[in-house]
């Protein structure tokens, strides 16, 4: 039974296996297989998918979010910030923020922001 625990944990899903909200330099670097590219607007880049249009446009584990700089991105959901930062290094974390707006609003979730 704790083998059983042990390999489910150590598991990637979708979003934390160079997906939604990883750090990146360049395209490839994401998962393209889920079309995302290296949103280099943000420190330290972040893999997503710009031009979102409802959450269907997004990979699993992620919404389309309206950000402050006017366009559509599919940004990992999250719970706690520890969830935004499984493949970001220390000095370009990202924040897990009930501060956005979700194009399809769902109470109680939360995404995760990249710095600016």
């Amino acid at each position: 039974m704790i083998a059983i625990a042990l390999a489910l944990a150590s598991c990637n899903n979708n979003a934390d296996d160079f997906g939604v909200g990883a750090e990146c330099a360049t395209n490839d670097q994401c998962d393209s297989k889920t079309l995302q590219v290296c949103l280099t607007q943000f420190k330290g880049g972040y893999c997503g998918i710009q031009g979102c249009t409802a959450d269907a446009d997004c990979p699993a584990l992620s919404k389309c979010v309206k950000h402050t700089d006017g366009f559509q991105y599919c940004f990992r959901t999250c719970i706690d910030k520890g969830e935004c930062n499984k493949n970001r290094s220390p000095e370009l974390e990202s924040n897990c923020s009930s501060n956005v707006t979700f194009i399809t609003p769902d109470p109680g979730i939360k995404a995760c922001v990249p710095p600016s």
